[in-house]
């Protein structure tokens, strides 16, 4: 059978011109993200070095979430899939570029084996049955002894260079390009799968995936291979954040917070916006951030209670998040988008 024909939306003339004004606009952040650490103060920069690596898993998210309508609550699961199989190999004497690619794959067939079966579920049933998955996960590692349980793993300390992905912390700077570089990579991967094919067929099974099974699409098929990128994408995040912090446990590699924040970061943002995930997750660390210093210990979790209420704000005067009330902002300044 022939592959199905979409009917797409804007007009062509319409798409072309958007796709114009694309370009300045990621020349523009990517700029942007590239000056900070020159004018950022060392904590400052520890929170870009977080919110870069945040945004790449958020972004992960936001494919399968924002432009699939598949909303997970479980994508801590290729996060530590991530984080873990790089500390592994790591501890082992591989090179961390190394390990940190063969950590995607895994991601990648836990997407395939775990999206099989609850990609057949619909709605809430779907985001319940991701919070299983992962909360299995979580209890699994956490009762393995060479995962190191409940301790965690620790990766040595070895010479800095960039071939170890270790630097010195007094200028974590190469830290915040490697990240940057990340972020970019998990970008580039993203916006060539919406481009093609696959984009507008994910588009549609977000409006209305019985219409778009009636008119041939192979639903089940094209949200696998938006999960398998998007679970790549969080792998690439985990890997890069344990050999930040040189250390991984149970509730940082695999932890329900994390993949509450991935969401929140995302629908903040703007989700089924390709730059809400990175605004998302630069506005979660900095009140992180705060509020770990304001309140000290007291501080725990208040930051997603803050956040949260963020969202009820959000939701209320713009459900597309911060970016689409922005563009209304900028709509009635009469400036254009």
């Amino acid at each position: 059978m022939s592959a199905p024909t979409i009917t797409q939306s804007p007009a062509p003339t319409a798409k072309r011109a958007a796709k114009q004004r694309q370009a300045p606009v990621a020349g523009a952040i990517f700029a942007a993200l590239a000056v900070y650490p020159l004018v950022a103060d060392p904590a400052w920069l520890n929170i870009g070095i977080l919110a870069l690596t945040y945004a790449i898993a958020a972004s992960g998210w936001n494919l399968l979430g924002g432009y699939t309508g598949q909303v997970s609550f479980g994508h801590a699961l290729f996060f530590g899939a991530g984080a873990y199989p790089t500390a592994l190999l790591v501890r082992d004497g591989w090179s961390p570029w190394l390990a940190i690619a063969a950590s995607l794959p895994v991601a990648a067939a836990l997407a395939v084996v775990t999206g099989y079966p609850v990609f057949r579920l619909r709605s809430h049933y779907y985001s319940i049955a991701t919070i299983a998955v992962a909360e299995i996960a979580f209890l699994l590692v956490t009762n393995t002894s060479w995962l190191g349980q409940a301790n965690g793993l620790e990766l040595p300390i070895t010479e800095q260079s960039f071939a170890n992905l270790q630097f010195s912390l007094q200028d974590k700077r190469p830290y915040y390009y490697v990240a940057l570089g990340f972020f970019a990579l998990a970008a580039a991967a993203i916006a060539l799968f919406l481009r093609g094919r696959a984009g507008s067929y994910v588009r549609a099974i977000r409006d209305d995936q019985f219409a778009a099974a009636a008119v041939g699409i192979p639903v089940h098929r094209y949200k696998l291979a938006a999960a398998v990128l998007s679970a790549a994408v969080t792998a690439l995040a985990g890997g890069y954040y344990v050999m930040f912090v040189l250390f991984v446990d149970p509730p940082s590699g695999f932890g329900l917070d994390l993949s509450v924040s991935f969401t929140l970061m995302a629908v903040l943002g703007g989700a089924g916006r390709f730059w809400g995930p990175l605004l998302g997750a630069w506005v979660l660390v900095i009140v992180q951030d705060v509020t770990r210093h304001e309140l000290s210990g007291t501080g725990r979790s208040i930051d997603l209670l803050l956040y949260g209420a963020l969202i009820t704000v959000v939701a209320v005067v713009e459900p597309g998040g911060i970016l689409a009330l922005l563009q209304r902002l900028l709509g009635k300044l009469g400036v254009r988008r």
